[in-house]
């Protein structure tokens, strides 16, 4: 997916520029995306596409454009000072004139135009860093419906705009961020305590610039967690909606029942992957998928295979079903037991799988089973003295009436005399 800069006008008649990024359907609720104090960079143009692939119309504007028009500056020493100096010459005031202009822009747009739920065009915001507290200070200035702030810099002295902001909010800030201090989170959380509609969320651990990919500074997991918070925000507000279960349910369709490797991908984004996590199996991006589904996944399993679902989780982007896994040994499984000859064996076991989207598509898969409980059922493990278990843990998942603390010698111990 690759957007393109587009002018923009703003209100004193100033022209500029800005990324523009559009989902594949052509069309979706807007999203400004506030850049950091780099420029519109490939970090920011790489946040865009990743949220038009999430269904979104995103436009970055050029924030930096009344001192230098496209600075886009990577992060060497020399080049973050560079920024630094053109932060100590921005100007917030007309920053709030040009993200409005932006806000317009979208709106204007016919692919835009009344995709919220009620009828209504609507516009969110969203930024990281000085982006942060730009989009903190366009939910209070510039009419959006929806607000998200990564690591956002010196909100704390703005806190008199709390009452303005109106409109769903959330807030991310990083555990061991050298940039905005615990303190100053603290402050903020404190100031919005009684504001049901501002969320404020701290991942410990993660320094300044979690989110961003393109340095050293990137958390994935604090990173994962917060795209999925700023979605679930975004969603909620003005979607766009998608049937995750009914793609979930014809993805597994297409593996295990039509095994269609082709039919497969298309319902996956363009570079997904796929980790059954007991044995490290499957693959990164869409060539190693590709081949792993066709020659040693789809049309690799017996023919009595069989999903059995338990129970299902359904979030704004990812999905988690608990199901039984049952087949019968016939032939060697290169996911499952790779190496392994065939038993004859008939398997039955629980199975987690915990599906991410990007948009109307999957994005990933980690696949949780118990390794040693197939092992035992296979007779390739003795469980005799080992805190294992064969076909039971299949039986205590369904039945939870079925004894516990089977495999804990020290049970009898506690008991009540």
């Amino acid at each position: 997916m690759v957007g393109r800069f587009i002018d923009i006008s703003a209100k004193d008649g100033a022209q500029f520029q800005g990324y523009l990024a559009l989902p594949e359907s052509g069309k979706g609720p807007g999203l400004v995306i506030l850049q950091e104090i780099l420029g519109v960079n490939e970090a920011i143009r790489a946040a865009c596409d990743y949220f038009a692939e999430e269904g979104y119309v995103v436009l970055a504007p050029d924030m930096f454009h009344r001192l230098e028009k496209r600075v886009e500056l990577g992060y060497s020493e020399e080049e973050i000072g560079k920024a630094f100096e053109y932060l100590g010459k921005f100007d917030f005031a007309k920053a709030v004139e040009d993200m409005t202009a932006a806000v317009d822009h979208l709106k204007s747009m016919d692919a835009v135009r009344s995709q919220g739920k009620d009828g209504r065009t609507q516009v969110a915001a969203l930024g990281y860093c000085l982006g942060g507290a730009l989009a903190y200070q366009a939910a209070a200035h510039c009419g959006i419906d929806a607000a998200a702030s990564y690591y956002g810099v010196r909100i704390e002295d703005h806190l008199d705009l709390k009452d303005k902001i109106t409109c769903p909010m959330v807030l991310h800030f990083g555990g061991a961020d050298e940039h905005v201090p615990m303190e100053a989170v603290e402050t903020i959380r404190e100031a919005f305590a009684d504001v049901a509609h501002v969320l404020i969320n701290v991942y410990e651990g993660a320094p300044h610039a979690f989110a961003n990919r393109f340095r050293d500074t990137y958390n994935k997991a604090a990173a994962g967690m917060a795209h999925s918070r700023t979605i679930a925000l975004l969603r909620g507000v003005m979607g766009p909606v998608y049937d995750l279960e009914h793609l979930w349910d014809m993805h597994c369709y297409y593996e295990f029942v039509t095994r269609d490797v082709d039919a497969t991908m298309d319902t996956m984004v363009a570079e997904p992957y796929v980790n059954h996590i007991p044995t490290m199996t499957g693959g990164v991006g869409h060539n190693d998928l590709r081949r792993f589904y066709k020659n040693h996944f789809v049309n690799s399993n017996p023919d009595d295979t069989a999903l059995i679902p338990v129970s299902r989780t359904v979030g704004p982007d990812r999905l988690v079903d608990e199901m039984i896994f049952e087949f019968t040994h016939d032939r060697e499984i290169d996911w499952m037991l790779p190496g392994v000859a065939p038993t004859g064996k008939k398997v039955s076991v629980p199975v987690v799988g915990i599906v991410n989207f990007r948009g109307p598509k999957l994005y990933h898969e980690h696949i949780y089973w118990d390794q040693a409980s197939v092992l035992v059922q296979i007779g390739l493990l003795d469980p005799k003295g080992l805190p294992v278990a064969g076909i039971e843990t299949r039986e205590k998942m369904l039945d939870e009436t079925r004894p516990s603390n089977t495999l804990m010698k020290r049970w009898a111990e506690s008991a009540p005399n």
